[in-house]
């Protein structure tokens, strides 16, 4: 006998939504999304509301829409905040940082980034650690910091189990370059 797992609304509206965003049909995916919201609102489930802003926010920051994508992610983070939930902060935090680059704010996009790091190698999280130093760094290499940008991306790329080719040649750079530099650099340096 099997027994069919009773889906909420809002859950439901949330897989279809990941369905069309897989496909880059992110209009269609936010309108799911904003009704998962909705949703789990109904069903007062506001930590999961908070992710569709999240999701919606992303869509956001696809289309360009970076200011949109700011409004919805900040919401969002002071429903995690309240909840105390540090995991879906810092995935946040995350978020906001490549916003906040994409708008041109490098030291909110690095201090988000920062602070998301942060909250990541507390948890223990190594995984999205490493992909927070990754960004953290190419952030800096976009702010004329090379050397410091480099070391924090072959820091971060210390976090990965696969590398692309270009990831294996940037882990080897960062490599050399604390060697030159004596392995004393900072990692993340300074905006």
């Amino acid at each position: 006998m099997y027994v069919k797992l009773n889906m909420s609304k809002g859950n439901e509206l949330k897989e279809q939504g990941l369905k069309l965003h897989q496909q880059h049909d992110y209009e269609a995916a936010a309108r799911l999304f904003q009704q998962a919201q909705e949703a789990y609102e109904a069903e007062g489930a506001g930590d999961m509301a908070a992710e569709m802003l999240v999701n919606i926010g992303v869509i956001h920051r696809i289309l360009g829409e970076n200011q949109q994508a700011l409004d919805a992610m900040q919401t969002a983070m002071h429903v995690f905040k309240d909840l105390q939930d540090q995991d879906r902060v810092a995935k946040v935090l995350g978020n906001m940082g490549g916003v906040y680059t994409a708008l041109g704010d490098k030291e909110q996009a690095y201090t988000a980034y920062r602070e998301a790091a942060d909250i990541f190698e507390e948890l223990s999280d190594k995984q999205n650690y490493g992909e927070t130093l990754v960004a953290m760094g190419y952030l800096l290499i976009g702010n004329g910091k090379w050397f410091a940008g480099a070391t924090t991306i072959g820091e971060g790329l210390k976090y990965k189990e696969s590398l692309s080719t270009n990831e294996r040649i940037m882990k080897g750079l960062a490599g050399i370059i604390g060697r030159v530099q004596g392995s004393s650099t900072n990692v993340g340096g300074d905006m």
